[in-house]
C-alpha cells in the first residue's frame, strides 16, 4: 500500500462546510429526529426508544448538516425551540453527532440560530435545561445557570440565554465553514 494512503481509510470523513437552519423539507426532519434517537437513546440511554414527546408537535426544528459540493448531504446537530408562555422560549434536545463534536462550533452555531430565530420571533427570555456536562459550555456562550434540576435522572442546570449577545434575525440559515490548516509553501 502507498505509504501516504496508509490510516486514511480509518478516518472519517469531516467536512469543510456546513450549513445550520429551520429544518424545512422531510428528510431534514427526519434527520433531526433520527439523530436526536442517536444521541439520547442509544449513546448516552437517557430515553429507551425514542426521545419525541408532545413538544415536537409545536417545537421549530433546527438542523445542521454537512455540505457536499454547497449542497446539504447528512444531519449531523440538532436542537428544537418552542414558545413556552407569551415571549418566553425554550431550546431544548441539542445533539451533535459524535464524529462531529471535535469541530466545536457546530453545538455553538446551532444554539446562537436557535436563540436568534426566537429572540427574533419576540423572545425576551430563552430557557434550556442543560445536562451538567455542558454548563461551562453555554456558560462561554453567555449563558447563567438559575439552579440546578434532575431531570430524567440526571442533573441538569435551569439556564438563560442573555439575549443581548444574540441579535434577532429572521434568516433561516447560516453557513459555518471549518477552517483549513494551512499548506506551507516549499521554497
Amino acid at each position: 500500500m502507498n505509504t501516504m494512503l496508509q490510516g486514511v481509510e480509518d478516518r472519517p470523513f469531516i467536512p469543510t462546510e456546513y450549513v445550520v437552519r429551520l429544518a424545512r423539507t422531510p428528510w431534514e426532519r427526519a434527520g433531526h429526529h433520527a439523530l436526536r434517537r442517536e444521541v439520547f437513546c442509544n449513546e448516552q440511554h437517557v430515553f429507551e426508544k425514542d426521545d419525541r414527546d408532545a413538544i415536537d408537535g409545536v417545537a421549530i426544528p433546527i438542523i445542521a448538516a454537512c455540505c457536499m459540493a454547497g449542497i446539504p448531504d447528512r444531519i449531523v446537530g440538532a436542537v428544537r425551540i418552542h414558545e413556552t408562555e407569551p415571549d418566553v422560549w425554550r431550546g431544548s434536545r441539542l445533539a451533535v453527532q459524535a464524529d462531529h463534536r471535535k469541530l466545536g462550533r457546530i453545538g455553538a452555531e446551532l444554539i446562537r440560530m436557535a436563540v436568534s430565530t426566537a429572540h427574533g420571533l419576540g423572545a425576551t427570555r430563552f430557557l434550556a435545561q442543560v445536562q451538567e456536562q455542558n454548563v461551562l459550555f453555554f456558560r462561554r456562550l453567555h449563558w447563567k445557570s438559575l439552579g440546578t434540576i434532575t431531570l430524567h435522572g440526571l442533573p441538569h442546570h435551569d439556564m438563560e440565554a442573555d439575549l443581548s449577545r444574540y441579535p434577532a434575525h429572521g434568516l433561516d440559515q447560516t453557513w459555518l465553514l471549518r477552517p483549513q490548516p494551512r499548506i506551507r509553501q516549499v521554497a
